[in-house]
């Protein structure tokens, strides 16, 4: 179908001196909490679920939620920055993060926290995107590189800082804390991003948008979180509500999918599918981020449940893993044009694998610099699999499709950590249930050695009832210490399995996709 030609806009000429400097911490800031706010609730999860009344699983609904509306408003971006203009749109975005971190530290309840959450990650959607197309007009064609450089060490650093940040906090103030961060943050950023970019924003343009196909997303995506979410509340599929929900996303989806390859003007491009490179790319991408994404959340979980870690020395052995990432990612950025970027995803998925391997072994003795190592480790494989993945999956297309494709890639991952978390928390627990009890029926009447631990703990002065329910504490330790051996070992082997995948793709070298691969964080 014709559409009336776009008003011919002549692009800004790159900031100089301090502006491009003023612009670029600016962007910097407001991508920084952006990110930060993805990790940082991760070691606050049992003190959030204490605080409010629910077990610290069902507070993976304050992650799961930021990141599934994360994901929606994402492919959103392309037609908001239209409609309102690039710098509106960003600075508009990172007022109402503010606002809704406001919201989420004043919740009083769960239900509460997770709307403000969902909020909050919706009008986060296009900070990301938008920060990197600012930055890039800041600086000549030639700083291109330098620029991108810059802006994924940015998203690179905050996952190293939500951890500790998150967990001193928590520890120290109080949980609510880590949303009020954002304020001061986000009213800088805001402030410094329209008085350097305000008189540079883009043209608008009023376009038709796919309001059933995005009425259909939120449709599907939200049964099947919430169908992940509730299910092990529930039994599963023996619940009706259980059964309905998992009913509405299979409807719902089958629906989007027709809809979206039959409208003109479609929130999701799926026809990008077609494309071998991209489809391998972003399923190896997303599987990949949604075990990863699932184990960071699981660690901490464990850590501080089971083996006694306040959040602060969680948040210090989970925030290593941006380190060497900070080291590798210049390197990866500089040869990815040189190298076979498929042979450095082999190397990131073989790392992950190593990695998750090492945990797997980890037992209730493991003392913090066991726990440490494979985390420091896991920051070369974060190196290896952003940048050299993205330049894959977007390698061979037209400028005018990447906008599209990196907003659905980008859809498709931060969709698959969502599900990795409920996935991973939910395994979790019914594989803890099982191995508890497999151990319970070591604990009789003929077993010598429980005979024999029960007899010490009644001869230090407990009851008999206290005794046991000691002994069921230990139990309950070790069923879930050997639950996370079996999320590990098997998040491992998975991650072998994607190495296939990513040979399948055709032999690219740097390409369009090295800009956009720092998009993918």
């Amino acid at each position: 179908m014709a559409t009336a030609s776009p008003p011919v806009a002549l692009p800004h000429p790159p900031l100089e001196g301090s502006a491009r400097m003023w612009g670029t911490i600016a962007l910097s800031a407001a991508t920084f909490m952006n990110v930060l706010d993805t990790s940082i609730a991760n070691v606050s999860l049992p003190a959030i679920a204490g605080d409010l009344g629910v077990s610290p699983n069902q507070g993976t609904w304050v992650i799961t939620s930021f990141a599934i509306a994360n994901a929606i408003a994402v492919p959103l971006t392309g037609w908001l920055s239209q409609r309102f203009g690039q710098v509106r749109l960003f600075v508009g975005s990172v007022i109402l993060f503010v606002i809704a971190s406001w919201l989420c530290g004043l919740a009083p309840t769960m239900p509460m926290l997770i709307g403000f959450r969902a909020l909050q990650g919706f009008v986060a959607g296009p900070m990301i995107p938008l920060s990197q197309t600012l930055l890039l007009s800041s600086y000549p064609r030639a700083l291109a590189g330098l620029a991108m450089a810059m802006w994924a060490m940015t998203t690179l650093v905050a996952p190293v800082m939500g951890p500790l940040l998150g967990g001193w906090i928590t520890d120290n103030i109080t949980w609510s804390w880590i949303f009020y961060i954002n304020i001061p943050v986000g009213l800088v950023a805001a402030a410094g991003a329209w008085g350097i970019y305000r008189k540079r924003d883009s043209v608008k343009q009023k376009l038709p948008i796919d309001s059933v196909g995005l009425a259909l997303l939120v449709v599907w995506i939200g049964s099947l979180q919430m169908m992940l979410d509730l299910g092990k509340e529930n039994d599963w599929f023996q619940s009706q509500l259980i059964v309905a929900l998992a009913l509405t996303a299979v409807v719902g989806f089958a629906f989007f999918v027709i809809w979206e390859l039959t409208d003109k003007h479609p929130v999701v491009e799926l026809r990008l599918f077609a494309r071998r490179n991209f489809w391998a790319g972003t399923i190896s991408t997303s599987v990949g981020y949604g075990l990863f994404f699932g184990n960071v959340v699981l660690l901490p979980l464990w850590l501080q449940q089971f083996m006694g870690y306040t959040a602060t020395d969680a948040g210090m052995v989970t925030a290593p893993v941006g380190l060497l990432a900070l080291v590798f990612s210049p390197f990866v950025g500089k040869t990815v044009g040189k190298v076979d970027p498929r042979r450095y995803a082999t190397l990131a998925f073989m790392v992950f694998g190593l990695v998750l391997w090492m945990r797997s072994n980890f037992n209730t003795q493991a003392d913090m610099r066991t726990i440490l190592i494979p985390t420091l480790i896991q920051g070369v494989a974060m190196a290896f699999f952003f940048i050299p993945l993205m330049t894959i999956t977007m390698s061979g297309l037209t400028p005018d499709r990447m906008p599209a494709a990196s907003g659905l890639t980008n859809f498709v991952r931060i969709t698959a950590g969502a599900i990795g978390t409920s996935v991973s928390t939910t395994l979790w627990e019914s594989r803890a249930a099982l191995h508890h009890a497999q151990l319970s029926e070591a604990v009789n009447p003929g077993s010598v050695a429980a005979q024999q631990v029960l007899a010490g703990l009644r001869a230090s002065g407990l009851t008999a009832e206290q005794a046991l329910a000691q002994i069921n504490r230990l139990v309950d330790q070790q069923a879930f210490m050997l639950a996370a051996n079996d999320i590990f070992f098997g998040s491992a082997l998975l991650f072998l399995a994607l190495i296939p995948l990513v040979w399948l793709t055709h032999p690219q070298r740097g390409g369009a996709g090295s800009e956009a691969a720092a998009g993918a964080h």
